[in-house]
């Protein structure tokens, strides 16, 4: 069984059993042509054409977008639009048609692919989703200079299939016929592509990230597709269809339980009340968090303004953004973590010196400080949105008081810039992200300083254990309940209790079930939760006394490993839950 069972990412649950369809598609081959001199200006104007006519379409497929999907997901659309009018792409091309005499079609190639070796080298997930938006706008022109039909699956084929491919452009998901697709799977791709989320929207069960998933895979083959525990069958037996089937039941059926509880409060049975805000990647997010009962945002993370792009949003930009946010949530708050620039994210055109470990070099509010024509356009613009919605600023990667303080004297020169101004501005608390051995050992001092201490488990998990969580070989000690990382947790609770201010957690731990017993357990009462999650912890919240919790917890601390406390934590959870729900594919 497991050499027949092909394991990637769920995106979009549901089950699906059938045949296979393998739609091997890739960017149209083009010839190698020179053109004459004097047919410089018709060339121009041909590619002028070609971008003319995939901005219709662009348009046409967003409107089917919002039609199928709703409106937040139709903006992804937006990003493809805004490639297509980057002055930098279309004035390289043009550069290239004018002083190498290359075709439209061989110049918006090579513009690409010089695009496309800057973001591949950075590795930000961010980037790698910008990359499928890149190639969707790289296809949608190319066919029409070259004169060949876009891609598209209909239902011209044999009856109802699973389709499989390397991986899905946003333009294509949206267009997928549900009476001839029955699910998605993919070799690439991640939870925040865009084509996941249109997947999820349209209501297509998904999985990607299937390795090797072309190799194994023809068409034709029987296959049968678990969107619950993102995983993928080969000559499935009668049995395992029907397993399956069973378990999508089961976990519709606890869905619709958990969707009835949105609009409850997240109280433990003992009176305890939790707050629940959202983690936002991207503004298409925006309306699954109000879906989800959001309390407001508890994280979001603002380098999708600025990662692929070819310049840095402006000031006026930012502003209208950062109203949209908080208008959606009314008097819940809005935190926003400042551009958390670096690492593996950095604008195309950026200049930044090559490091040997960036992820402990130049980036976070390190970047921001070093730079302040990036950083106070950003402060700017969340005063301007805080005289109409509740904003809060919260500072990633603090290590040092004095980077607190610094920001608190930048807030508060360019509050009193604005108002001189005759800008209106509203007051913005200013909270530290806790993600740094450092930052939880003189928790005590930030928080004599910060409005609000925030942990970042993701990171905080990485650097206490010096264990990269993107590294598949050492996933194994990549372990929130470390005794070493409960106890960090504990410190920085501790530290926000002494100073009467807030405390949470908007990092992975927050939306993991049995992460979140024992985060309430360790007295958070704030937890930021993948929008996704939301009814989920609500419910769970619902069905954990927090006194209880809290035994467990001290149980926890006190354990020699990882594993102790991973089995204590389960233990206690089980006996008032049932966990085979909680995990993926129960």
């Amino acid at each position: 069984m497991p050499d027949r069972v092909l394991r990637g990412t769920p995106v979009s649950s549901g089950v699906a059993h059938g045949p296979a369809l393998v739609m091997r598609w890739e960017v149209p081959a083009v010839p190698e042509r020179p053109i004459a001199p004097d047919a410089v200006v018709a060339e121009v104007a041909r590619l002028h054409e070609a971008l003319d006519w995939a901005r219709e379409r662009l348009h046409a497929v967003r409107a089917r977008a919002a039609e199928r999907a709703g409106p937040e997901e139709a903006r992804i659309f937006d990003a493809q639009l805004m490639i297509l009018d980057d002055p930098d792409l279309l004035g390289g091309v043009e550069r290239l048609i004018r002083d190498n005499h290359f075709t439209a079609e061989r110049a918006f190639e090579l513009k690409v692919l010089e695009w496309r070796g800057l973001w591949s080298t950075q590795g930000s997930s961010l980037l790698r989703d910008r990359l499928i938006d890149l190639t969707d706008v790289e296809i949608r022109v190319l066919t029409r200079l070259l004169g060949v039909d876009e891609p598209s699956v209909t239902a011209d084929h044999d009856g109802p299939v699973i389709l499989v491919a390397r991986d899905l452009t946003p333009s294509l998901t949206v267009q997928l016929d549900r009476e001839a697709v029955l699910a998605v799977a993919c070799e690439q791709g991640t939870r925040t592509s865009h084509a996941a989320i249109l997947a999820h929207s349209i209501g297509i069960p998904a999985v990607v990230g299937i390795q090797d998933v072309l190799e194994r895979v023809r068409t034709g083959d029987m296959v049968l597709l678990d969107g619950w525990a993102g995983t993928l069958t080969l000559r499935p037996a009668a049995s395992d269809a029907d397993a399956a089937r069973a378990r999508d039941e089961r976990r519709r059926r606890f869905d619709r339980e958990l969707a009835t509880g949105v609009g409850l409060p997240a109280t433990t049975p003992d009176g305890v009340r939790l707050t629940l805000r959202a983690n936002l990647d991207l503004p298409e997010e925006l309306d699954g968090a109000v879906r989800g009962g959001a309390e407001g945002i508890g994280l979001m993370r603002t380098e999708f303004l600025v990662v692929g792009r070819s310049r840095m949003p402006d000031e006026d930009e930012q502003t209208a953004l950062y109203e949209r946010m908080g208008q959606a949530f009314g008097t819940h708050p809005v935190v926003i973590r400042t551009f958390d620039l670096g690492g593996d994210k950095f604008p195309a055109g950026f200049r930044a010196q090559s490091e040997s470990n960036p992820f402990l070099g130049w980036r976070a509010i390190r970047v921001c400080l070093d730079r302040p024509e990036v950083f106070r356009p950003q402060v700017r613009a969340i005063l301007r949105a805080a005289a109409t919605t509740p904003l809060k600023l919260m500072i990633p990667l603090v290590t040092r008081v004095d980077e607190v303080t610094t920001v608190r004297r930048i807030v508060a020169e360019e509050t009193q810039q604005l108002r001189e101004a005759g800008r209106a501005v509203g007051t913005v608390p200013v909270g530290v992200m806790v993600e740094t051995p450092a930052a939880v050992l003189i928790a005590d001092r930030l928080a004599a300083v910060s409005d609000f201490l925030s942990v970042g488990t993701n990171d905080l998990v990485q650097y206490t254990l010096a264990v990269d969580r993107g590294n598949a070989r050492l996933a194994d000690r990549f372990t929130p309940l470390h005794p070493a990382v409960l106890r960090s947790l504990d410190l920085v609770r501790r530290a926000a209790d002494a100073a009467g201010i807030e405390a949470s957690v908007c990092g992975g731990m927050a939306s993991d079930p049995v992460n979140v017993s024992v985060l309430i357990g360790l007295g958070y009462r704030v937890l930021s939760v993948a929008a996704p999650s939301l009814p989920l912890v609500r419910w769970l919240v619902r069905q954990l006394p927090a006194a209880e919790a809290a035994a467990t917890a001290e149980r926890l601390l006190a354990a020699d490993g990882p594993e102790e406390a991973a089995t204590l934590a389960r233990e206690a959870l089980g006996a008032r839950v049932d966990l085979a729900l909680l995990d993926t594919g129960a």
